[in-house]
Formats: structure tokens, sequence, C-alpha cells
């Protein structure tokens, strides 16, 4: 039994190690890839003053700063490295925040692109430059509700003791009593509720657009019907994520190992997979930035003149 064990154990933490070294190469080539992504951004002012490359920026700049922190925390936590828990309250503060702002800044874009074909003579007033920075500031401030909601239910509940305590940092740490967990979840309930419909309402909309239109329009119209989907399944899986932390509490209290395994592949299927959706729906079906980016990653060999 004693060498079952430790054969078991051996076994465990060799794949913990391997699934570690896995999520480097994920995160290192998302990363690499959003850097190129926002260098091509802010070489050329056409995408630097449209609405829709602006919100995109912000997706892949939010998306870079996700990954970076979490996968600092997936490290200390395979090495077991504690900090003191007003630090950790510090990073998970921002890692809250900028995991709200995806999902919003997604929505805002669902309706940059409901504004440009169902209302396509008041997109230059409504999506002015100025009109995108009052927007991002919008998305900061709705994003920044759930963070309060939950930093004060912290605060209520902790004592001043608990802030220089040594512990691992998760975000599960801010939970410290069940009705705090259920105040998060009516939180994130709303923002899901808002969202989907905003979601719903655009492709509604935007198919009537569709099929109602002709030639060449019809095809511009189906393909920003696609992005709006693509946008909604995106969104889906970010949300998503918002769940996962009442999911591995329940798993937690079945099965450690089982735990281990769900909280691997949630962090794959909804922490990375919505971050490398975004290059795709922007980077690579946009025809304007497709092209820049290709010049811009071939070092100029590529030219191609975009307007």
């Amino acid at each position: 039994m004693a060498n079952n064990s430790l054969v078991a154990g051996e076994v465990l933490q060799l794949q913990n190690k391997v699934r570690v070294i896995l999520v480097q190469v994920l995160v290192m080539i998302f990363l690499c890839i959003n850097f190129l992504l926002i260098t091509t951004f802010f070489r050329k002012e056409y995408f630097y003053t449209t609405t829709r490359y602006i919100l995109f920026a912000v997706t892949l700049l939010s998306d870079s700063l996700i990954l970076f922190i979490s996968n600092n925390l997936l490290i200390f936590i395979y090495f077991g490295f504690n900090m003191q828990v007003w630090l950790c309250v510090i990073i998970n503060v921002v890692l809250i925040l900028y995991m709200i702002v995806t999902p919003v800044t997604l929505t805002a874009m669902t309706l940059e692109r409901y504004v440009a074909i169902c209302m396509p003579l008041r997109h230059s007033q409504l999506c002015s430059t100025r009109s995108t920075m009052h927007c991002i500031l919008i998305i900061h401030g709705l994003s920044s509700v759930p963070c309060i909601v939950i930093l004060s239910t912290f605060f209520a509940s902790a004592s001043l003791r608990l802030y220089k305590q040594h512990r691992l940092c998760t975000v599960e740490m801010l939970i410290l009593y069940r009705w705090q967990g259920h105040v998060r979840s009516a939180v994130h309930e709303f923002y899901f509720l808002i969202m989907v419909i905003i979601i719903l309402f655009s492709y509604v909309k935007i198919i009537k657009v569709a099929k109602s239109a002709s030639g060449e329009d019809k095809k511009s119209l189906w393909k920003g019907l696609r992005t709006v989907i693509l946008h909604g399944f995106q969104l889906l899986l970010c949300l998503i994520q918002m769940w996962c932390p009442f999911i591995e509490a329940a798993v937690f209290q079945i099965d450690l190992i089982l735990f281990i395994n769900v909280r691997f592949y949630n962090y794959i299927l909804f922490n990375l997979t919505p971050r490398c959706l975004s290059p795709l729906i922007y980077g690579l079906r946009d025809e304007k930035f497709f092209h820049a980016l290709k010049r811009y990653a071939f070092f100029g060999l590529y030219k191609r003149n975009i307007r």
C-alpha cells in the first residue's frame, strides 16, 4: 500500500509538472501573438482612430494582463510560494477587474457592430474616437462594480490579523463565508443576464437587416453577423469562467485529485481559449488588420496598401 501511494504521488507530481510546462508554452505563445497584434495596432493611424480596433486593443491588453497574472499565480501555487494576504488582495483586485473588462468590452464591440450595420448614418457620430475613449472609461467603471462588491464583503468580514498572514494566493481566498459566494454569484448572474440580452438583441437586429439586404451589402452584413456570433461564443467562455470557482469549490469537497484536474481543464478551456479568439476575430478575419499584421510580421517584406 505504501509503495502504491508513493508511485501514485510521483505520477501526480510528474503530471502536474507536465501541465505547468504546457501552460507556460501556451501562455508564451499567446502573449507573443498579442504583443505582435498590439504593435500592429499602434503602427497604423487608421487602427487607433477606429472604434472597433480600439476596443479590440483593449481586449488584447486586458487578456495579456490576465494571462500574465494568472500564470504567475499558477507558478506560485505549484511551488507552494506563500505571500502576505494584503499583497494577494491587491493582485486579485486587478485580476477580478480585468476578468470583467474583457466580457464587457466584447459586449461593447457587439454594440458597435450593431450600430455600424443597423444605424450606418449615425455610426460616425456615435462611434467617434472621443466617444470610444468615454466608452472605455464606462467599461472600466462597470467592470469595477463586481470587484467593489467582492472587496466590500471581504473587508467587512476579515480581521486585521488576516492581512499579515502568509497564504497561497488564490481568488477563493477573498471568500471567507458562504454568503459571500452567494453575493458574488448574484452579481455575476446579473452581468451575465444583461450581456446575453445585449448579444441576442444585436444578433436579432443584424439578422433582420442582413435578410433584407442584397448583393455586396448582404455579404458584408453576414460577415458582421458571424463576428457577432464569435463575440457571443467568446463571451460565453468568459462568463463560464466566472462560474469556475463555484464548480471547483464543490469538487474540492469531493476529491483533491479530481479538483486539480478540473481546475487545470477549466484554466485551459475558459481562461486560455477565449484569449486566443480575439486574435482570430480581428487579427485574422479582418482583412485590413490581417494585411498590416503580415507586413509587420515579415519585417516589411509583405507590401500592400491599407487605407
